[in-house]
């Protein structure tokens, strides 16, 4: 464990290491453990007209796979701030998970996907998404919900080049499209994703509420220097 942290304090400054892996944890918490909790109760389809007017890509699996690679960099990125900035934004991103459990739990959704017939390597693989990941927790969009949060979490950061925040930008963009097009997601979901990362990344940076969250990460990151020195 000592080497890990040792490895972390490399890439991550102290107080950027929790926050970090404790958004990953209670980001699994909250998407695995409402499955468990809500996944044999009645679910809502809010699909519309648009929805099923969409056509099946499932080419849009390789966006909707490799988003993941996105979010890694663009936390890392955002996670070594400045302390101050590092706690308002992952304030904002752990608000966002404690009310997506709530939809997930008061107001389960779900939608119709395709019924693949045809082989190929694409359809094949979305055959294994769909085998691996259940149409549920679809609203709010957390696909989407990350995918804005590794945005906004950048922009207008000086230090971080204008070129790619652009990038970042359309990246999220492209994930929106990709859960719509592989028909894990309706455009409702993805809405709501946008919708509440704004919403949680405002609460984050503009009220105190981080205080909270820095008071009890700066606990943590003692013990991390304390376990990394020598």
């Amino acid at each position: 464990m000592k080497k890990i942290l040792k490895g972390l304090t490399r890439i991550l400054p102290a107080y950027g290491i929790f926050p970090v892996i404790f958004s990953f944890v209670f980001n699994c918490l909250v998407y695995s453990g409402s499955r468990m909790i809500a996944g044999g109760w009645y679910h809502h389809n809010i699909e519309t007209a648009v929805d099923r007017s969409l056509p099946f890509v499932p080419q849009f699996l390789i966006i909707y796979f490799g988003c993941y690679l996105f979010w890694i960099v663009n936390y890392i990125l955002i996670a070594r701030q400045d302390r101050h900035s590092v706690y308002q934004f992952f304030t904002g991103d752990f608000i966002s998970r404690c009310i997506c459990l709530g939809f997930f739990l008061l107001y389960p959704t779900t939608n119709t996907r395709p019924v693949i017939t045809d082989g190929g390597l694409w359809n094949q693989l979305a055959l294994w998404l769909y085998s691996i990941d259940a149409a549920d927790n679809l609203f709010p969009s957390i696909h989407c919900l990350v995918s804005w949060f590794c945005y906004l979490g950048i922009r207008g950061r000086k230090e971080i080049p204008v070129w790619y925040q652009r990038v970042s930008a359309v990246l999220a963009i492209l994930v929106f499209v990709s859960t719509l097009l592989t028909k894990q997601h309706v455009l409702v979901d993805v809405a709501g994703g946008i919708l509440l990362a704004e919403l949680c990344f405002c609460i984050g940076r503009n009220t105190n509420l981080y205080k909270i969250y820095e008071r009890f990460g700066s606990r943590i990151e003692k013990k991390i220097l304390k376990s990394t020195e020598g």
